[in-house]
């Protein structure tokens, strides 16, 4: 997994118009909260719903990782967006619609300029033809300019394409797994886009499987009742944590200390493998640890 000690199994997109969804969000068991400003304030709602999410992060009791969508930089309301989001403290600021590098240098820039620390990072959602087409590049240059973490928006995707994906989403593939190697090659975060069918719940667990071969870190989720199923879809299988175990336990025995290559249980094992079985249960205790503070 790419990010080996923050889960990101399950990350709500969190409506910043809607007070009684911003109160209950405190609560969950989400590994992460996207608060949006933009799908779901409509434009007459944009200004009041930065204002009210401006409120409840300050008091927030909310222990996982926080993200806020804002509106893009050319609208007029994205650099007041942009403002508050680095004055709350959240630990990223999701930019929509990101097709250029030059979108992300945008943000960047304006994050320079008000000595926003280091840690506050820059996520960008892949959902246009365009985006997709300069994927590369923008993981690339951005991952030199805060950029922790692609998402995919398939529905976006599906409409500006006309395409009609089936359950497991064969029609796009391609292009999904685009911006997983581009995350990948660049040591970023990547997660797979929404289930709208959210009492759907077999073809959520489809989908959330399907993810979790293609390499993806975790789901963007639209409601809470999907939390569960993503946080166990992407969890470390017990088998592989069983398995993890034992490679990090023989390359530990003195004799092994040195060695590139061991055989355990009939497997040829090398060094490359111990590093994965570290990475995985680092993942699983950071699990535990954030199910500790849920």
């Amino acid at each position: 997994m790419t990010t080996p000690f923050r889960p990101r199994r399950s990350l709500l997109f969190v409506p910043g118009a809607n007070a009684r969804a911003l109160e209950k969000s405190d609560g969950l068991a989400a590994d992460g909260l996207i608060y949006d400003l933009e799908d779901s304030a409509a434009p007459h709602e944009k200004d009041a719903a930065r204002e009210r999410l401006r409120t409840h992060l300050q008091d927030s009791s909310f222990k996982g990782e926080r993200i806020v969508r804002i509106n893009t930089l050319d609208t007029q309301w994205g650099t007041e967006d942009l403002l508050m989001a680095r004055g709350a403290g959240v630990d990223a600021i999701l930019l929509p619609k990101v097709e250029t590098v030059a979108m992300l240098q945008e943000a960047a820039v304006a994050l320079a300029e008000t000595d926003a620390p280091d840690r506050l990072k820059l996520w960008a959602m892949i959902e246009t033809p365009l985006g997709i087409l300069d994927v590369g590049t923008i993981a690339r240059e951005g991952s030199r300019n805060r950029l922790g973490a692609l998402i995919v928006g398939p529905n976006d995707i599906a409409l500006s394409t006309g395409i009609e994906p089936g359950p497991e989403r064969a029609e796009m593939m391609p292009w999904m797994m685009q911006i997983v190697v581009a995350a990948k090659a660049y040591d970023l975060a990547v997660l797979d886009g929404v289930y709208a069918d959210f009492r759907n719940t077999e073809g959520f667990a489809t989908e959330c499987a399907a993810g979790r071969r293609m390499g993806f870190d975790g789901k963007t989720l639209i409601h809470p009742s999907q939390i569960t199923a993503a946080n166990q879809a992407f969890s470390p299988d017990p088998e592989a944590v069983a398995w993890a175990e034992r490679v990090v336990a023989a390359f530990a025995e003195p004799e092994n200390r040195d060695k590139g290559v061991l055989q355990i249980d009939g497997r040829m094992v090398e060094r490359l493998h111990l590093t994965q079985a570290q990475a995985l249960l680092q993942m699983r205790d950071s699990i535990a640890e954030r199910g500790t503070t849920a």
